[in-house]
Parts: structure tokens; sequence; C-alpha cells
């Protein structure tokens, strides 16, 4: 829930596990958990939630989960024909502008478990972070049914701005990155049915530390 409001289509997946679910009309949802396993939650237009679960829980086996809405990012504002000499050093102004945006994201993106604890070597959510509220995901009308392949399923997910800006990829180097990701048979999974874009997600991630790896020894 969140303010008050039941959630509805929330993706529920258990990192441990990689079985997810969503959640009914009333928010609820039913799935399959042990002591320490991590727990998912994304919706769109809402932070990323993640709760890594404990004894306690798994006793009470009722858990509410409150999930924050986004802040509202308002388009870039173009000033035409300015006359006034603002005389400060660009360069300052710049470094500010990125350090307030990085504490701005830092503490949308912060997530707390069910007794103020977080899960622990989890995914990159910093990482997640950048994709969920940069406009990383491409605006899919509708999504690939029965994907075969890769290569298509990635690059239909999410758009160049993810591969260059968040996983620090060249431009030229895509295409050999996503080559290289298609030779792991793990990539099969990430585009099954039971999958969805978080772990295709978490997968390419892991995989671009790889592959920088491999490319700093030649």
């Amino acid at each position: 829930m969140s303010d008050n409001f039941l959630l509805e289509n929330v993706d529920v997946i258990n990192k441990n596990t990689q079985i997810g679910t969503r959640t009914n009309e009333k928010g609820e949802f039913i799935l399959s958990a042990s002591v320490n396993d991590s727990i998912l939650f994304y919706v769109k237009d809402y932070t990323l939630k993640g709760i890594k679960l404990s004894l306690e829980d798994i006793n009470n086996n009722n858990i509410i989960i409150r999930i924050d809405k986004t802040p509202v990012e308002l388009d870039e504002v173009v000033i035409h024909r300015v006359d006034i000499d603002w005389n400060f050093d660009k360069k300052l102004e710049q470094q500010k502008r990125e350090e307030a945006e990085v504490l701005r994201k830092s503490k949308a993106l912060k997530v707390q478990g069910v007794n103020d604890g977080t899960i622990e070597n989890g995914m990159d959510f910093a990482k997640i972070g950048k994709m969920l509220f940069g406009g990383l995901f491409k605006d899919k009308k509708e999504k690939i049914k029965n994907p075969n392949d890769f290569k298509e399923v990635a690059t239909t997910s999410f758009d160049q701005k993810f591969y260059i800006e968040t996983l620090k990829l060249k431009k030229e180097e895509i295409e050999p990155f996503l080559t290289f990701c298609n030779f792991d048979p793990e990539s099969k999974n990430t585009i099954s049915e039971n999958s969805n874009d978080l772990v295709l997600m978490d997968f390419l991630y892991k995989k671009s530390i790889e592959f920088k790896k491999i490319n700093a020894t030649e």
C-alpha cells in the first residue's frame, strides 16, 4: 500500500529463488519464502522497495509493505534571449547541480527492510534506481510474446541511454556486449515467461562488470 491506498499489479519477486507474483486488486499477494530471503517490490511510478525476511515476519505470515510514490520530475525549462550577465563559475555551478542530483536520488532510493534492515548481498539498488527514475525503460505498448532471442528482448526492454549511462558502456560496445551476454546460458532464463524486467536488469548489470574486466585485460 501507499498513503493508505492499496496497490494492484505490484511485481513481488523472491530474489533468492527468482520466483515472482503480482498483487491483486486488494494489494494482497502470496509468495513462498524462507528466513533471510530478499523480497523486491516494484511498480511503475513508485520507489523500488526491498525487504529481508526475519523469523518474526515468517511467524506472523502477514506483512504490510508501504511503498512511496516517486517524486515528479519537471521538464527542463529552456530560456531564449537572456540579456543578464550571470557572472558565475559555470564549472562550479555544474558540480553543485550534480551533487544535488546525487543527494536527491540517494534519498529517494534508500531501501529499508521490515525492521529497519536492508537487503544484504542483493541487487545494486543505486543502479536500479537510475534505471527506474531516469526514464530508461523503453515505452513499450506491448511486451514481446514468446521471446526466444535474448538480444532482441534486451534491446526492446531498455534504450541506448540505459547501456551508456547506467552500465557505463560506449556506444560501439553495446552490440558486442549483448552478444557476450547471449553466450551465457543464464540469459535464456531472463527472458522466460516467469521472468521480468528486474531480473533482466540485474543480469545485464552483472554481465557488464564481467565484460569490462575482460576488455580491460586485452
